[in-house]
């Protein structure tokens, strides 16, 4: 369901901006005010496609709360998931600056609030703050790093531990026996995203709690006593 923001969005932004969205941090108060005039505010119910694949990008889009997940289909018909998307995220990226289409579609996670910004109103702002282009930059190379860094490892258990260590920092919280992480996936999901079986992911799940470096809880949870532990394998 979109809705346009109404006289309670200057606040809403302000505290999205402020708060979350890092490429917009340091915008002055009444850039935010002026920015907020521009934006559509949308909520979506989970399971929503946000963005379809091959579908014209020409808007940014950030999540306000709730996850999402990039993905596109392999040649044989199955599922890639290519990009977890959390508070404070964005994408359709592509078609900022030219009539670009998405490679990929994204899809709610959980129930999703996120804000919509148009290309031609991004490109006003980016006039006034083309400091925001190097920061957009910045945070793509950040996120290409990271998959490439997956990719890379050749060796399953350290795909796995990455991905564990990834998974702290976007949902993990601290516990009293260590970090409490909340799993964004199923475990189709997790073998999706790391290019493995299903029943690999769980077989490696299940070594990893055998020697102590995890704990599942549930098929939601996971507690991981010591991060210390999974990083020396990266």
């Amino acid at each position: 369901m979109a809705q346009n923001c109404s006289h309670d969005c200057t606040l809403c932004l302000h505290k999205l901006c402020m708060k979350r969205i890092p490429v917009f941090s340091d915008l002055k108060k009444d850039d935010l005010e002026q920015l907020a005039k521009r934006i559509i505010h949308e909520q979506h119910p989970k399971g929503t496609l946000i963005l379809r694949s091959e579908e014209k990008a020409d808007n940014l889009i950030i999540i306000n709360s709730g996850e999402a997940k990039a993905y596109r289909y392999t040649f044989d018909g199955k599922e890639q998931i290519l990009y977890l998307f959390s508070e404070g995220d964005f994408f359709g990226e592509q078609g900022l600056f030219n009539d670009a289409h998405s490679d990929y579609s994204v899809e709610a996670l959980t129930p999703l609030n996120i804000c919509r910004l148009y290309r031609s109103d991004f490109q006003d702002l980016l006039k006034k703050h083309p400091e925001i282009a190097l920061q957009i930059i910045t945070a793509l190379s950040q996120r290409l790093a990271g998959l490439e860094q997956l990719i890379s490892l050749q060796d399953i258990d350290a795909r796995i531990q990455a991905f564990l260590i990834e998974l702290v920092a976007k949902y993990g919280g601290k516990h009293k026996d260590g970090y409490l992480v909340r799993l964004p996936l199923s475990r189709e999901g997790m073998a999706n995203y790391l290019g493995i079986a299903r029943e690999t992911v769980s077989r490696k799940l299940k070594q990893l709690e055998s020697d102590g470096s995890i704990k599942l809880i549930g098929t939601k949870h996971i507690l991981i006593p010591n991060i210390e532990n999974l990083k020396p394998v990266i």
